[in-house]
Parts: C-alpha cells; structure tokens; sequence
C-alpha cells in the first residue's frame, strides 16, 4: 500500500518549476509518483514507505525551491 505526503513549496511558479520538482524527487529511491502544483505551492508524494523524508525534501531544496512544510 503507498503511503502519502503533502509538502508546501515555495518558489515554484511555472510548467517549468513544475517539471524539475517531480523529476529531481522522483529520482529519491522508494517513490512512487510525484504531483507538483506551482499555483497552490504544493507537491503530492506518493511513496512506498521506504523513502526518506529529508531526502525527498533535499532533492527539492537542491532544485531551488524551499520546502516549507
């Protein structure tokens, strides 16, 4: 059964933002899908459990946005 997170991220404001968020945390082993929405700041995890929080919000931090929540 996969597990959901929600996370706040600020800084994302287009197609492009979009794009680079769900590739970089997509690559974080353990997920399962990603949904990023730039005009609500928020992006849906979907995981299996295994993966590690601070990991999934490094790969976002290391594309340029800042997780909020």
């Amino acid at each position: 059964m996969a597990d959901t997170i929600t996370l706040k991220v600020e800084g994302m404001s287009c197609n492009h933002c979009k794009m680079a968020v769900e590739k970089a945390v997509k690559k974080v082993p353990g997920v399962q899908g990603v949904d990023a929405t730039p005009a609500e700041n928020r992006v849906k995890i979907t995981h299996d459990g295994s993966s590690n929080l601070e990991a999934i919000k490094q790969a976002i931090m290391n594309e340029g946005y800042v997780v909020v929540g």
